[in-house]
Formats: C-alpha cells, sequence, structure tokens
C-alpha cells in the first residue's frame, strides 16, 4: 500500500513538472507567424466609401481605428465608426488600404492595433539605421528633431516596430528626436541561441545600445516609450541606467509590471486555471530546469516585480492602460500608481492590451504631450 501511495505521488509529482514546463516553453516559444483568423463577410460598396462586414465580436464593435492585415498581404485601416447588419454581423468604414488593395468577401485577416504599417504611412520621414548590440545587428527607424532630447520606443513581445509608430507621433509632435528599436528573437530582429525570449531579462542590453547610440550623438535627456513587455524593458533601464540622470521620464502603454502575475493571467485566458501560471515559475526562474526549456539560463522576474519595487522606482512614470486588458491586469498598474503617487501617473482607457491608442487617439497623445510637457520643459 505504501508502494502504491509513493508511486501514485510521485507519478503526480510529474505530471505536474510536466504541465509548468509546457507553459514555460509556450510562453517562451519563438515569435510565430500572425493568426489570420476574421473572416470578410462582405464588402460593401457606397458614394461615402467601402465598407467591410465582420462577425460581430467584441474587437469588430469595439470603438477606436483600427487596421486588418490580410493572409495574402495588404491591410485595410477601418474607422471608429461602426454599422450593424443584423444580431451576428457588424460593417466598418475602411478608410485607406495598401496601394492597389481591394478586400474581398471570404479573405482571411487578422484584427490589429497597429494601425501603421511604415512610418511613411503615419506621415514620418525616417532614416534606416543598424545599432550594434550584443545579439548582433539590429535594424531602426530614426526620425530627426532636437538631438538633445530622444524618445526611444520599444515594442512589446509578439509585436513590431510598427506599433510604436502610435507613440512616435507624439514625440515627433514634441519636437524630440525619435529611435525605434528591435531587439533579439522578434521578427526583425537578430536570432540568438534558440529564438526564445527571456521577457525583457537579455533583450535589455540590445535597447541599451540604443540610448548609446543617442547620447553619442548629442542626447542630453531621453524619454522611454515602453509598450507591454518594451514597457518591462524601458523600467530594466531606468533602473540602472549606464548614464546617470539620462532618463528624464517613462511613457508605459499597458506595461508588464510582474510577470508572475501576467503569467497567471494568460493562462487563464487560454483556458487554463490562474494558478497553473504558479507551475511555470520554476522553469523560467532556476538555471537548469530553464535550460531544458530552451533558455539560455535562468530569468530573475523577481526583478521584474515593480508591484514588490515600487519604492524603488525613481523615474517619473506615465501609464496608459486598458480597463478591459485581459493580458496584463490593470490592477498592477493601479497598484503602482497608488503606491507610488509622487512618481507615477496613471490614465485608463475602455480597451484592450496595448489598444488605448485606438480607443481614444486625441485623448491619448493629449495626456501623453501634455504630461512631457511638465516634466521636461524646454
Amino acid at each position: 500500500m505504501i508502494g502504491r501511495i509513493a508511486l501514485g505521488a510521485g507519478a503526480a509529482a510529474a505530471a505536474v513538472a510536466g504541465v509548468g514546463w509546457a507553459i514555460a516553453r509556450r510562453l517562451t516559444a519563438p515569435v510565430g507567424p500572425r493568426m489570420f483568423d476574421l473572416t470578410v463577410r462582405g464588402v460593401e460598396y457606397t458614394d461615402d466609401g467601402d465598407l467591410i462586414v465582420l462577425d460581430r465580436t467584441d474587437q469588430a464593435a469595439a470603438p477606436g481605428i483600427y487596421n486588418l492585415w490580410f493572409e495574402h498581404g495588404g491591410w485595410a485601416q477601418l474607422a471608429t465608426d461602426t454599422v450593424d447588419r443584423g444580431p451576428t454581423r457588424v460593417a466598418r468604414r475602411i478608410t485607406g488600404t495598401t496601394s492597389g488593395f481591394t478586400p474581398k468577401t471570404g479573405d482571411c485577416a487578422s484584427w490589429s492595433g497597429i494601425y501603421y504599417a511604415t512610418p511613411a504611412d503615419a506621415g514620418l520621414h525616417t532614416r534606416d539605421i543598424t545599432i550594434t548590440t550584443p545579439a548582433g545587428p539590429c535594424p531602426a527607424w530614426r526620425i530627426d528633431g532636437d538631438l538633445a532630447t530622444w524618445a526611444i520606443h520599444i515594442h512589446g513581445l509578439g509585436s513590431t516596430r510598427a506599433g510604436t509608430l502610435r507613440g512616435v507621433l507624439a514625440a515627433t509632435e514634441l519636437g524630440y528626436t525619435s529611435l525605434v528599436v528591435s531587439y533579439r528573437n522578434t521578427a526583425e530582429g537578430p536570432r540568438v541561441g534558440t529564438g526564445r525570449t527571456t521577457f525583457g531579462y537579455a533583450e535589455t542590453s540590445d535597447v541599451d545600445e540604443a540610448i548609446g547610440y543617442a547620447v553619442r550623438r548629442g542626447a542630453e535627456q531621453v524619454v522611454i516609450f515602453g509598450w507591454s513587455m518594451g514597457a518591462a524593458v524601458a523600467l530594466q533601464l531606468a533602473d540602472h541606467p549606464r548614464h546617470p540622470g539620462l532618463i528624464a521620464a517613462l511613457v508605459l502603454d499597458s506595461p508588464v509590471l510582474n510577470w508572475t502575475e501576467v503569467i497567471k493571467s494568460n493562462c487563464a485566458r487560454s483556458g487554463w486555471p490562474a494558478a497553473a501560471g504558479h507551475l511555470a515559475i520554476p522553469w523560467l526562474t532556476l538555471d537548469p530546469l530553464a535550460r531544458t526549456v530552451g533558455l539560455p539560463g535562468r530569468i530573475p522576474l523577481p526583478t521584474f516585480d515593480w508591484t514588490s519595487r515600487a519604492v524603488e522606482l525613481n523615474t517619473p512614470t506615465l501609464i496608459l492602460h486598458g480597463t478591459r486588458d485581459d493580458s496584463v491586469p490593470i490592477r498592477l498598474s493601479q497598484a503602482l500608481r497608488d503606491a507610488r503617487p509622487d512618481l507615477v501617473e496613471l490614465e485608463t482607457f475602455d480597451a484592450g492590451h496595448t489598444l488605448c491608442w485606438n480607443s481614444d487617439l486625441d485623448r491619448w497623445r493629449n495626456t501623453v504631450t501634455a504630461w512631457l510637457k511638465v516634466r521636461i520643459p524646454r
């Protein structure tokens, strides 16, 4: 009997460990292809412009401006207004498309907050440059402005540089020079090792080289714009600056402030019990286990826990966060704001993850520019 109990306990422990390993593998997996899970149900042609008909979902009916990316190439920007097409369908007006592209009924598309595909689409004049990093050459966009004040823009996990162009517009309005950077193991950056993310741990050193690039070209103060995991990187850079006094402010959209809580939220979103997220933590934070997952070594997740490290924050920070964010809980941003009201300001939006700008671009831009004018007088 004792032997059977011991055998059963061992089997249960192995099963639990296996679940933790699988979750850790999934969380750190290399960037995969975009999912084209929407089907165009119809295209309506009117004198006031074309409309695209989609299944009624929370995304398709959400207020704000968005982009549809199509499986066989091309994109279509959508206006904020929606038109009812019965209980199961909704239509949205098309405001712009890839040159020469026309959506068709039956096309498969992907819903996205990445509204501008390129800097030119956003009306920005850029230079393509390369930042030399420990991971290798990382492509970046440079948008020239005041050489004394630079903005570094960091995209999130699974996103691309184009996603940050929403914030670049605000920095450009303020006259800053902007660097839109990439980093290792992303769609645009160099591949290192197994291509797995380290949640901002190794990636921080790549972005730090962009700050060095700015300093060598006259930067006297830097504002870092970080989106989701990019915000986690921004906080690490401000926590251990190579150039003391250089980082003047942080602007963080949907920031990852506690990886353990974010992992739990994403488990719940995927249909797992939220508590299952705890099973993955040893496989991420213990060196021998992390290597079996395919990581180069352990990830020190506690250093990314700003809900616990709030007292150590020393950089003025503006957070923009959606109340409907089911990927990075807004309560983490609220907790940091409540712990450090002297340094942290929080602006909330009726939006999902990294979609605050899309839901109300004028309020997003005005909030950011007004806050930075106070923090960085010129």
